[in-house]
């Protein structure tokens, strides 16, 4: 059971995702994921935005009051339903690490290319807007997110069929969709492509360490 304290945090979620979050969420998909200026960062910070035009989804990463002791990080997941793009669900946890120097491949806090973080997902609401059966539920597609944070050596990645720049400080949130497997969805490969077009590592849909750090795990590097 929830304690009064953790009711009146959702309900304080709640609201600002009402007021802030369609605003947020409207520069994201017009391409714009960086801070609105009328946003102050020591309040709330967007760390990172993402959309998958073809698949209808998108993710965003915010710090509520970053620094504080009383930080947290929200996932807000948004899907077009109809004509309008929706805010569909997220998660929390009670933290705020705001991106720092970005680190080379190998250093303390940075071990591989690609390192895989939180994230939130679920069954597609748009998809059980069409689909009303209750039938319908058990084929809806799985909308996921994932945080990743990404070695200094990357110049962009390529998740699927997309090409996703990397931002300065190296941490972004990435979204896809996939059919849903065992009630979750199956994330796609992520490969890391360097500056003069090389792969310098990937990691699979059900890997927790990307090739770069396995391999160097292992002593298969040079």
């Amino acid at each position: 059971m929830s304690t009064r304290a953790e009711l009146r945090r959702i309900r304080r979620i709640d609201r600002w995702m009402e007021i802030i979050l369609p605003r947020v969420v409207r520069r994201v998909v017009d391409g714009e994921a960086s801070q609105p200026g009328w946003l102050p960062r020591r309040w709330l910070t967007l760390v990172s935005g993402d959309v998958d035009w073809d698949a209808g989804v998108g993710a965003v990463w915010l710090v509520w009051r970053p620094g504080s002791g009383k930080a947290e990080t929200h996932t807000a997941l948004i899907e077009r339903c109809g004509e309008k793009w929706q805010y569909t669900g997220g998660g929390s946890r009670s933290d705020g690490d705001l991106p720092a120097e970005r680190l080379a491949a190998g250093q303390p806090g940075q071990v591989g290319m690609i390192e895989v973080g939180g994230g939130a997902g679920g069954l597609s609401y748009a998809y059980r807007l069409r689909h009303r059966h209750p039938d319908g539920i058990g084929t809806a597609p799985w909308v996921g997110s994932n945080e990743l944070q990404v070695a200094v050596e990357v110049d962009h990645l390529l998740l699927g069929d997309r090409r996703i720049e990397v931002p300065g400080h190296g941490r972004l949130i990435v979204v896809w969709k996939s059919p849903s497997a065992g009630h979750r969805g199956i994330r796609p490969l992520i490969v890391a492509v360097g500056r003069d077009g090389s792969e310098l590592s990937r990691i699979g849909p059900h890997d927790s360490m990307d090739s770069y750090t396995w391999a160097e795990l292992s002593g298969q590097t040079e």
